[in-house]
């Protein structure tokens, strides 16, 4: 069975503030609907395992497909309440590994290695790394075995620093995905802010924004259906 990994925060504030954060709830949901719909299943980890946090502000940006994976129960235990560590994931059982965003991943997906490894293994073995959004923060310290980033001189998408100013939060995160994307040789290609965009670069599959989940989905299931 073809099975895909999805990657989700347990940050839930913003560090140094009170401000609350955690998951994107379209992030996760759209891409499950998409993987859904082809027949691809799917776990949920995160890098403590159990919990994860609504971004609070994730749902005013719902629609009646996003609900209903919200709603389904399977969804609330595997993805919300009872998310895997990465100590307790086979990386041999996944084609692919989808990171989310939300802005708590800025804290808790670039150097959590337990991640790393599970994302480094997929890789090794022919499988994809793909994110959208802020998920990119995940793949920005990724090195190939010979100490390389992996996405040096590879063309990868994320959250803009325009969206990020628009969004009010240049002056909390931690980085910026654009300007660490391109000190690490990547490539960042990007479109008007809050537009649709998503690239594939061989087998680094990225979408800039939150409107860019089922483009970034509809790249995972092409290339685990080719």
């Amino acid at each position: 069975m073809r099975k895909v990994l999805i990657v989700e925060t347990n940050v839930t504030r913003y560090q140094g503030t009170k401000e609350p954060t955690g998951l994107w709830l379209g992030e996760a949901a759209e891409f499950v609907a998409e993987m859904k719909r082809a027949g691809i299943a799917v776990d949920y980890v995160s890098p403590k395992g159990g919990f994860v946090p609504l971004d609070p502000r994730s749902m005013k940006y719902t629609d009646e497909a996003i609900m209903q994976v919200y709603e389904d129960p399977d969804f609330v235990e595997r993805a919300l309440v009872h998310t895997l560590r990465p100590d307790q994931v086979d990386p041999a059982d996944y084609q692919a590994i989808y990171y989310t965003g939300g802005h708590g991943v800025m804290w808790d997906f670039p150097d959590d290695p337990g991640l790393q490894q599970l994302a480094l293994a997929i890789y090794a073995q022919g499988g994809y790394i793909s994110s959208v959004c802020h998920g990119i923060a995940g793949l920005l310290n990724l090195k190939d075995a010979s100490g390389q980033y992996l996405i040096a001189g590879r063309t990868v998408t994320g959250f803009t620093t325009a969206e990020e100013i628009i969004a009010g939060k240049k002056a909390v995160v931690p980085f910026l995905n654009q300007t660490v994307a391109t000190a690490h040789g990547a490539h960042f290609k990007k479109k008007r802010f809050y537009s649709e965009y998503a690239v594939a670069d061989g087998r680094l599959l990225t979408g800039q924004n939150p409107f860019s989940v089922r483009a970034v989905a509809k790249l995972v299931v092409n290339a685990l259906e080719a």
